[in-house]
Order: structure tokens, then sequence, then C-alpha cells
């Protein structure tokens, strides 16, 4: 599976950002799909996960409430929307596809290139 995320850019504080993440290759629907980002000097972080069906899902807390993830097998692409943003939230936006019902980075199979997302303040 390749995977093609999109959807970055520079937002004011309290913002809104929609990310894609177009897959080919294969079928999405056999993943689950998940968000991580990476701040500068920092570990790359989960921020959000979706089962395959979309009848699951997990959120970092430090954007629950805030960030919503959802998926369309029929398009092969997951999304990300992201309200209220915070200069906290800048960071490069991964997405990846897993087989398992994992948080973490290393247990995904897939990766996509990422895409900038900066808040300012």
């Amino acid at each position: 599976v390749q995977l093609q995320a999109s959807g970055g850019g520079l937002v004011q504080a309290g913002g809104s950002l929609r990310l894609s993440c177009a897959a080919s290759g294969r079928t999405i629907s056999s993943y689950n799909m998940g968000w991580f980002r990476q701040a500068p000097g920092k570990e790359r972080e989960v921020v959000a996960i979706i089962s395959r069906s979309g009848t699951m899902t997990y959120y970092a807390d430090s954007v629950k409430g805030r960030f919503t993830i959802s998926r369309d097998n029929a398009k092969n692409t997951a999304y990300l929307q992201m309200n209220s943003l915070k200069s906290e939230d800048t960071a490069v936006y991964y997405c990846a596809g897993s087989s398992r019902w994992s948080t973490r980075p290393d247990d995904m199979n897939y990766w996509g290139k990422g895409t900038l997302v900066t808040v300012s303040s």
C-alpha cells in the first residue's frame, strides 16, 4: 500500500484543517489506519487510530474533543479533521496502516510521507 498524506499548511490558533490520506496499490479496508505526528526534537507520537470498519477509534488525550479521524473505504482514503488547533499541534503529520490494532509506530506496516501542519499563535 502506498499512502499519500495531504492537507497540511499554516493556520492560526483556533483554526481548522482537514488532512487526507489517499491509498493506492491495495485497499485500505484491510488495515486499521492511523495518524501520527512528530514535532521538531520529539519522538513520533500517535494522534488517532481507526479500525478497519470505522467502528472503533482511539485518540491521544491531547487531541480528544478537537480532532476526528474517519475513513471512506470506497474512496480508499482516511481523514483527520483538526479543529481548535493549538500551537503545540505544530508537527509533521503522517498517516499509517496496520494489520494490528495498535498505537505504537513500530507496529505500523505502511507509512505515508508526512504533511506539515504549522499553527501560529
